[in-house]
């Protein structure tokens, strides 16, 4: 474990478990220079130390990014999101840690995790500071439901065309994976004028280069879920992973991390990349598309509309008033489309990769946090 720590972080690696249950779980708090350790809580079979570990990492670059005042941290929990035992697993997962929540970290939703589940560990904490992302009929900003990390990703991939001279409502767009983030992209940048021409979930994709029909695909995913794309009768099917290749000129990966090397890189199709989903590409993969001109914005950048209702969210745990989406909508466009705007300008100034100049923004305002709150190596005394 001590290998993942370096400058930045981590600062607290907690690793929990539950012989009841079966219940095993990590939280991560990366860097809290900026602020109290924030990120999203998410369950799978196949969650790990070090994903965890490199997902906190990348909440600490999000925060930082759009200039927002919380730390990167990120929990986890191995279990299955489907099982019946669920509930019992997330309530023994948040007993485990009630030393460190809320006062180090507060609760939110990522994979395996919905609006339901936030209020579950809103009821374990005892308050209602625990948790974020709560129901509506708790006070809270339900995220998925609103749509606000798609919201964002849209309006990031409008500025993008915007800043290349392109209008959106002439472009074409593949979304890999139709979950709230796809789904909510998807509506926005129709709303805009954009073509989707494919989408994808866990059960397969559909493509149509005439478009799809966006009402009906969310309709469908209401009464369906992944199976949406058997259900969608205008399209052809496409295998996994094909909807990463099909001629569109916005791609979207939105659903799983690594799902862009270097090999894949050298022939996509699309003009303009940008990444809804954490860590979907490797560095390699960015050098790739960098030299082949095509446009990248960043995860850390396109998908933290998730952390601008976040932090809304956290602001009003306490109070008696529900935050207002509307102006928490205008505070993700706001906030988005300037970072992506002033990541590419800086790309192109400097001859070096989206993903570069935008981390290294962030890494000055963390190091200049740090060096302020005495943490630097260079405030030692030895």
């Amino acid at each position: 474990m001590f290998e993942l720590i370096d400058e930045w972080g981590p600062e607290k690696v907690v690793c929990v478990s539950d012989a009841r249950t079966g219940m095993r779980g990590v939280l991560v708090i990366d860097n809290t220079a900026r602020g109290m350790g924030k990120g999203g809580t998410r369950m799978s079979t196949t969650v790990s130390v070090g994903e965890v570990a490199r997902l906190a990492r990348n909440m600490t670059w999000k925060w930082a990014g759009v200039d927002l005042f919380y730390g990167g941290a990120k929990a986890g929990i191995w279990a299955d999101p489907t099982a019946s035992s669920k509930e019992a697993v997330l309530r023994a997962f948040v007993r485990a840690l009630r030393n460190e929540v809320p006062e180090e970290y507060v609760f939110g939703l990522d994979v395996g995790l919905t609006e339901k589940d936030a209020a579950i560990m809103l009821d374990e904490v005892g308050g209602r500071g625990g948790a974020v992302g709560t129901p509506h009929a708790l006070g809270g900003l339900p995220y998925d439901q609103l749509g606000v990390t798609g919201h964002g990703v849209a309006e990031s991939a409008d500025a993008a065309a915007q800043a290349l001279g392109l209008s959106t409502g002439s472009l074409s767009v593949s979304i890999q994976g139709f979950g709230a983030v796809g789904a909510a992209s998807a509506k926005r940048l129709a709303e805009l004028g954009a073509t989707i021409v494919a989408v994808s979930t866990s059960q397969g994709g559909i493509h149509n280069p005439d478009g799809l029909d966006v009402a009906t695909l969310l309709d469908l995913r209401d009464q369906y879920g992944d199976g949406l794309v058997d259900q969608y009768s205008d399209a052809k099917p496409l295998a996994a992973g094909e909807e990463l290749s099909v001629t569109a000129d916005i791609l979207i990966p939105a659903a799983l991390q690594d799902v862009i090397d270097a090999d894949l890189a050298r022939t996509l199709p699309a003009k303009i990349v940008v990444e809804g989903a954490n860590l979907p590409s490797s560095p390699e993969a960015q050098s790739v598309l960098f030299d082949r001109g095509v446009t990248v914005v960043p995860d850390f950048i396109a998908n933290a509309g998730g952390v601008v209702a976040a932090a809304v969210a956290m602001d009003a745990r306490y109070s008696g008033i529900r935050p207002e989406p509307a102006a928490v909508f205008d505070n993700i466009s706001n906030k988005l489309r300037a970072s992506t705007i002033d990541t590419l300008d800086a790309s192109k100034a400097q001859g070096r990769t989206t993903h570069e100049v935008a981390r290294a923004t962030a890494q000055e305002r963390v190091r200049e946090a740090m060096v302020l709150r005495g943490r630097s190596p260079q405030n030692a005394a030895f």
